[in-house]
């Protein structure tokens, strides 16, 4: 199974890394999945870390030691070049449903303009999945 996790999801297991978004994590360096990123989620996610309002929450030794793990260890794919089939209500997400269908994945987000469109795409929150990988195991 390969996932794509919206970068609200990685911010917020590192934010809170005994929570259930950081467990998402655990199962991926388990081995339970392939973790799927492509250059825009990378810097999305690397710029907001950097923002003001989150410098006083995670170092940046972390946010570095983060995106080393991101780069060397996840499945890197390029980015979409086009609009996905299905849309959000935000534009600004359809790259990660773009990605999530080009590389055949499951999408993980805690956004409801992506998880609005369960029943259409592939589409959990953090809770949902960790339910399903459990239950397989």
């Amino acid at each position: 199974m390969r996932i794509v996790v919206d970068p609200n999801v990685i911010i917020s297991a590192m934010l809170s890394p005994g929570g259930t978004t950081a467990r998402i994590f655990e199962l991926w360096r388990d081995g339970a999945f392939d973790l799927v990123v492509s250059p825009k989620l990378l810097q999305e996610l690397e710029g907001v870390l950097a923002r003001e309002k989150f410098k006083h929450l995670v170092h940046p030794d972390e946010v570095a030691q983060l995106m080393s793990v991101l780069n060397s260890d996840a499945v890197l794919v390029p980015d979409p070049a086009g609009a996905p089939e299905v849309r959000s209500a935000d534009p600004n997400d359809d790259y990660l449903v773009a990605i999530a269908g080009q590389s055949r994945s499951v999408l993980i987000s805690g956004d409801n303009d992506l998880l609005d469109l369960s029943g259409r795409i592939p589409v959990y929150s953090p809770a949902e999945f960790i339910a399903t990988i459990e239950a397989s195991t």
